[in-house]
């Protein structure tokens, strides 16, 4: 998701990776849908991928500061943990309070991507 929005407020070249593949997760897919931003067409990347073609790092599961991979030294690396939608999802009943959570995380990383471009600074 943090993809998407850095995307749809043209910020920055984003690029999410993670040190596991999951797919694409559907329930983000339709909450960000929703808020008018095509996710659809993103795909998993491992961070391995992407060899060090970044100048920041931007961190925003709950659990990645601590199963961050080791980063060259001169790559900036901001952490902010967001609660992780699927492992939520898991407590909830119905698919409509699994979308609940994945709305309530999609609009506070829309927030925090608006604001990206002073916290780098």
């Amino acid at each position: 998701m943090a993809e998407g929005w850095a995307k749809h407020f043209n910020k920055f070249e984003p690029s999410s990776a993670g040190l596991k593949l999951n797919p694409l997760n559907p329930f983000a897919v339709q909450v960000m849908a929703e808020a008018g931003v095509d996710i659809s067409q993103q795909w998993p990347k491992h961070i391995d991928e992407l060899q060090g073609a970044f100048d920041y790092v931007v961190t925003v599961c709950d659990s990645a500061n601590e199963t961050c991979p080791v980063l060259p030294s001169n790559v900036k690396h901001l952490h902010v943990g967001f609660d992780d939608p699927p492992r939520l999802a898991l407590f909830q009943k119905s698919d409509a309070d699994k979308l609940q959570v994945y709305r309530r995380v999609r609009d506070e990383i829309r927030a925090f991507v608006e604001t990206l471009p002073e916290r780098l600074r």
